[in-house]
């Protein structure tokens, strides 16, 4: 019998929405490696996480294609 868990974990794993965040995971990451060579020391994921939202985020986000669209109005 199957864990009920493992059904909705495997659909989590396999959305778009969850593929974005492990992508955008990856370059904030590798943001931090980039930027703590430079300062010569660890700068932690929050530095990094907050330096790269702010500095890399949106053209990031435009090169992957996902713009913000306006909800349609019902």
């Amino acid at each position: 019998m199957e864990n009920p868990h493992d059904e909705g974990g495997s659909l989590v794993r396999n959305s778009m929405l969850y593929r974005e965040f492990l992508a955008e995971r990856e370059e904030i990451l590798r943001h931090k490696w980039i930027e703590s060579e430079k300062a010569g020391h660890d700068i932690g994921f929050e530095r990094a996480l907050l330096d790269w939202v702010m500095r890399h985020r949106g053209g990031w986000r435009e090169s992957r294609g996902r713009h913000t669209r306006p909800v349609a109005a019902n």
